[in-house]
């Protein structure tokens, strides 16, 4: 089901009406939109290279080194956030923490039918 496939692109757009709305800076919308663009694009592109290779230690190195990198990122810019205006800072770590959680759980819950759709053992 592709619209499951970004459900975390969709709980940031239903979040900005509700950030406007409810007048929460968008400061930490930004930022934890950003955080959240920038680990899954991190993510997307050292899972590819992982795929890829052969080397188990590579394979090892590329997926925890992404992990550690992925998670430093996103504390730094919530921090620096934080560090611009307390509240932004606060409204980008919940921001990341809802996209995070809905869309492991989608990831979760989805798996049996992507390994389903590819031809894989469920």
């Amino acid at each position: 089901m592709p619209v499951f496939r970004h459900i975390d692109l969709i709980v940031l757009a239903v979040a900005l009406p509700v950030f406007l709305v409810a007048g929460w800076p968008l400061l930490g919308w930004g930022a934890g939109a950003v955080a959240w663009g920038l680990q899954k694009a991190i993510a997307t592109w050292t899972n590819r290279r992982a795929e890829a290779s052969d080397e188990p230690r590579q394979v090892a190195g590329i997926v925890t080194g992404s992990m550690i990198g992925r998670g430093w990122l996103v504390a730094v810019i919530i921090f620096g956030t934080g560090m611009i205006e307390n509240d932004a800072g606060l409204a980008a770590a919940v921001l990341f923490l809802l996209v995070f959680t809905v869309n492991f759980s989608f990831t979760l819950v989805m798996r049996p039918f992507d390994r389903a759709e590819s031809g894989g053992a469920a």
